[in-house]
């Protein structure tokens, strides 16, 4: 029962704080270069979350061949690069990691 009410808190915390900020934008005017740098928010966090997943291995910075998700993740920026399709780009990299692990 634990688990559930803190499923239940914590998804009305984050439900009130991003209601919060869309109902405060809606309110303030927001300055330009406030807006143009809102738009680096997304890749920077996605950044941080992915990178060391991908490269780091045992608490060091593998960049080696024997590095699975490394090389995955190679294949799933080409796949990004040239289709521009996020559920292609996913899948793509899904298939490349499972093949390689079990290679």
């Amino acid at each position: 029962m634990n688990i559930w009410l803190i499923m239940l808190a914590g998804g009305l915390i984050t439900f009130g704080m991003r209601f919060s900020l869309i109902y405060l934008f809606g309110k303030f005017e927001i300055s330009e270069t406030l807006r143009r740098a809102l738009h680096y928010v997304p890749p920077a966090v996605l950044s941080a979350i992915i990178f060391p997943e991908l490269l780091i291995r045992n608490s060091s910075l593998d960049i080696s061949l024997g590095n699975t998700r490394l090389l995955a993740g190679l294949v799933a920026i080409l796949t990004a690069w040239f289709s521009r399709s996020t559920l292609l780009t996913i899948l793509v990299g899904m298939a490349a990691l499972f093949l390689m692990q079990w290679l």
